[in-house]
C-alpha cells in the first residue's frame, strides 16, 4: 500500500507563491510517475502537472506553464509543486497522485494512488 500526504496549501494574494509537497510512504518502490491534479468548486478534477520517476521529464497543462515547477526528491519520497504568479483561477483543492506504470499521464484513470488534497485559495 502507498499513502500520499499533501501539505503547503493556504491563502495567498494574486501574484504570490506557494510550494506544495506530497510525501509518499509505504510501498513507494511501486510508484513510477507522479502527478498533480486540482478541482475547483463545481468543476471536474483537472490535470496540472506530471513528473517522470527519474525527475528528468515534466509536463504541464498550458494554463500553468511558466508559472509552476514540479520536482521530486526520490530519497525523501517527496514531490514538490512550486507555484508562482498565482491567479484567482488557480484556486482549487490540489491532489497528488502516483502511478504504478511508467509513463506520465494526464488522465485521472492513469493514477493508482491519491492523496487527500490540500486547499489553495488565491484572493485579495
Amino acid at each position: 500500500q502507498v499513502q500520499l500526504v499533501e501539505s503547503g496549501g493556504g491563502l495567498v494574494q494574486p501574484g504570490g507563491s506557494l510550494r506544495l509537497s506530497c510525501a509518499a510512504s509505504g510501498s513507494i518502490f511501486s510508484i513510477n510517475d507522479m502527478g498533480w491534479f486540482r478541482q475547483a468548486p463545481g468543476k471536474e478534477r483537472e490535470f496540472v502537472a506530471a513528473i517522470s520517476r527519474s525527475g528528468g521529464s515534466t509536463y504541464y497543462t498550458d494554463s500553468v506553464k511558466g508559472r509552476f515547477t514540479l520536482s521530486r526528491d526520490n530519497a525523501k519520497g517527496t514531490v514538490y509543486l512550486q507555484m508562482n504568479s498565482l491567479k484567482p483561477e488557480d484556486t482549487a483543492v490540489y491532489y497528488c497522485a502516483g502511478r504504478r506504470h511508467s509513463g506520465t499521464s494526464s488522465f485521472r484513470a492513469g493514477y493508482d494512488y491519491w492523496g487527500q488534497g490540500t486547499q489553495v485559495t488565491v484572493s485579495l
